[in-house]
């Protein structure tokens, strides 16, 4: 099987390097790269569902768009049989525990050598959940960052991305038109949002919505 690959990082330099080391190991890979979110999640609306699928993303979360966290919930909802390596500045074992909670399928420091990557991604192809620092130490999952998954997992790639659009402070109106729906159903989306967070209103969604940024992990 061929493998394909969807390297999203806003960096060329980080995208070139992670690209040589994947054709070092797998050269008669397909490899596709974003520069932004939105171009990754595009990609991946782009692939014919009746074919092959992407094998894995390897995905920044810092580059623009993806709003930390988020963006891994957001790409883990719109499909949720491809894996995600999570690829990071940021090595700290708070980091790398807070990925894996929130549907990383393994994290990989940026500093890591040639063979770490390598052989980390092999893990992941082989099924394997792999969520190391730097320095080689296993990174425990929070219980009180796999409840908040488990919250959020419950919402539907629609609700997450309004969701967003709340915590990015956008108000019902704005959140309609750049979604191309009615308000009425935003409002219905956001009701059900709440419910399913156990909030009562904005302000408390945007607070829960905030130990997704980067900044929080």
């Amino acid at each position: 099987m061929t493998p394909r690959f969807l390297i999203a990082d806003d960096h060329p330099l980080v995208r070139a390097a992670l690209s040589e080391t994947l054709r070092r190991r797998w050269p008669e890979a397909e490899l596709l790269e974003a520069a932004d979110f939105e171009s990754a999640m595009a990609v991946l609306a782009s692939i014919d569902p009746s074919g092959d699928e992407v094998d894995l993303v390897l995905l920044d979360l810092t580059m623009p768009g993806s709003n930390g966290l988020m963006g891994l919930m957001l790409l883990r909802a719109h499909a949720p049989t491809v894996p995600v390596a999570v690829v990071s500045a940021q090595e700290d074992a708070e980091t790398v525990r807070r990925a894996l909670a929130f549907g990383a399928a393994a994290f990989i420091p940026k500093s890591a050598s040639v063979e770490t990557i390598q052989a980390t991604i092999d893990a992941v192809l082989r099924g394997d959940l792999v969520g190391l620092t730097s320095e080689g130490v296993e990174a425990p999952v929070d219980a009180d960052d796999r409840d908040l998954y488990r919250r959020l997992a419950t919402l539907s790639p629609q609700q997450l991305r309004v969701l967003a659009m709340i915590g990015e402070g956008k108000l019902n109106k704005q959140i309609c038109f750049e979604l191309g729906i009615a308000e009425q159903t935003v409002k219905a989306h956001a009701s059900q949002i709440f419910r399913k967070l156990g909030v009562v209103s904005r302000t408390q969604a945007a607070l829960v919505l905030n130990r997704l940024s980067p900044s929080a992990g």
